[in-house]
């Protein structure tokens, strides 16, 4: 098998640019020099390692997608773009037939999934592309169904903290919500304590300076009635490279399943991580 094309998308934006960084250093993969950027950014052009990338902004996305999917063999793209675009650009993704990995949390994601399905594409779709955290996910989702009820008459507090630039809340804290409430903890999304100041993460968090403009900090706190019993599960993530590795992981998954001729199909982190 030669090289997987990549293209990835949200360049300048900091996890696109790690991922392609990423994609020019592993043998598997050759990165297309393209990438869809929002209409709020003014370069025409980015460096990534030395690649020079050429942005392609809303206005000439069609035309300039058309000639890639014209000079290039099947690739698989990445979107590490903005929540504010997700819905926008899978259903670009599936009427221009182009096989995608959503790393970006927000959007609709019911909807994304239902687009997918009824498309002649295959994606994978996730909250988080760090493999050893979907792991933990996998476990709590296998403790909420086998032991549903198991924290009843717990609380609980989710808190997270990001760098100042992510716009919403975490897609893994609010992941996690509906596995405790099968736990028997009746916990709301809206009440996830979302930290973004910097101030607040050097000095309260304890967060590491070097950090602080890329971060994934996360716990989950559970207390009984009587506050005397407490359990609590953390996992704290320095710098972005483990959710780049993980992307390029899903990147190959897909390229399998897309030459073995997967349509409508929207696979998991977890799907990667079993290799089903």
């Amino acid at each position: 098998m030669g090289r997987i094309h990549v293209m990835v998308n949200g360049i300048p934006g900091n996890m696109a640019a790690n991922v392609a960084g990423h994609v020019i250093e592993d043998d598997r993969f050759e990165l297309i020099p393209f990438s869809l950027t929002g209409p709020e950014i003014e370069e025409t052009e980015h460096s990534v390692d030395g690649t020079r990338i050429h942005l392609i902004h809303p206005s000439t996305r069609d035309a300039e997608i058309k000639k890639l999917i014209q000079d290039n063999e099947l690739f698989i793209t990445v979107d590490y773009t903005h929540p504010s675009a997700v819905n926008d650009n899978v259903k670009f993704y599936c009427e221009t037939g182009l096989p995608f990995v959503m790393g970006t949390t927000g959007g609709d994601r019911d909807k994304l999934s239902k687009v997918v399905e009824s498309s002649p594409i295959a994606a994978v779709i996730a909250p988080n592309m760090a493999k050893q955290i979907v792991g933990f996910q996998a476990m709590m989702e296998y403790a909420s169904t086998n032991f549903p009820g198991i924290f009843n008459g717990y609380s609980l507090e989710i808190k997270e903290s990001h760098q100042k630039g992510k716009a919403d809340t975490s897609g893994t804290a609010k992941a996690m919500v509906k596995y405790f409430n099968n736990m028997g903890t009746p916990f709301s999304e809206d009440a996830i304590l979302k930290e973004r100041d910097p101030e607040t993460q050097k000095n309260e968090w304890q967060i590491p300076e070097d950090y602080l403009a890329g971060h994934a900090w996360h716990t989950y706190t559970l207390i009984s009635s009587d506050k005397t019993v407490c359990f609590e599960f953390t996992h704290n993530v320095n710098g972005r490279d483990v959710y780049s590795r993980g992307t390029l992981d899903a990147v190959e998954y897909l390229y399998q399943k897309v030459t073995q001729g997967k349509k409508g199909k929207v696979f998991s982190m977890i799907d990667v991580l079993k290799q089903v």
